[in-house]
């Protein structure tokens, strides 16, 4: 791809792409960035050549995208895994259940008992992230509704921050006035 092809192209941020950088993203290597840095600076091409090949140059291998949904809360995301967990033993068992009932083995109705508990153990796993997840957005106000009560909970908060601030500035102004307002030296 040529320079004339990357002219106004767009990079990650959105910022379009210079004549210039253009120009300097085109060099094929640093050893062609000597011979151009020797031609202008009239230093001999193999001592800027060797101080070009022992830097270091930063290219970052990805450039890192805004997340198109935010992460799980630690409790949530702790009951999906549990939960997921707990899903995949369920099948497997499943699997070796059927596979032994197949086979005619002795093994095979222990399987099934324990695949039926497995499968209630499984489904407690994924009513447990719903209802973790539910009472998550209750506490931390992700649900925007009049009985939620992470609202009472942020305005307590908030009058109690403003209390405490107030207190500190009173007792600043006393400070700054020399203790003058004091009714007594105790």
């Amino acid at each position: 791809m040529g320079t004339a092809e990357r002219r106004g192209a767009p990079r990650a941020g959105g910022v379009q792409v210079t004549a210039q950088e253009a120009e300097e993203t085109d060099r094929d290597s640093p050893a062609d960035e000597a011979e151009v840095t020797a031609r202008e600076s009239g230093v001999p091409a193999d001592k800027v050549g060797r101080d070009v090949r022992e830097q270091q140059y930063y290219r970052p291998l990805w450039v890192e995208e805004p997340a198109r949904r935010r992460r799980l809360p630690d409790p949530v995301r702790t009951a999906a895994v549990r939960a997921v967990l707990l899903i995949a033993l369920t099948l497997i068992q499943a699997m070796v259940a059927f596979l032994c009932t197949m086979a005619g083995s002795w093994l095979a109705f222990p399987m099934v008992i324990s695949s039926v508990v497995s499968t209630i153990a499984a489904t407690w796993g994924a009513l447990d992230v719903w209802v973790t997840r539910q009472v998550w957005n209750q506490r931390h106000g992700v649900v925007s509704m009049p009985s939620s009560t992470a609202r009472a909970l942020r305005r307590e908060r908030r009058r109690a921050r403003r209390q405490q601030r107030a207190t500190e500035r009173a007792q600043a102004r006393i400070r700054r006035r020399g203790g003058a307002g004091q009714l007594s030296h105790s």
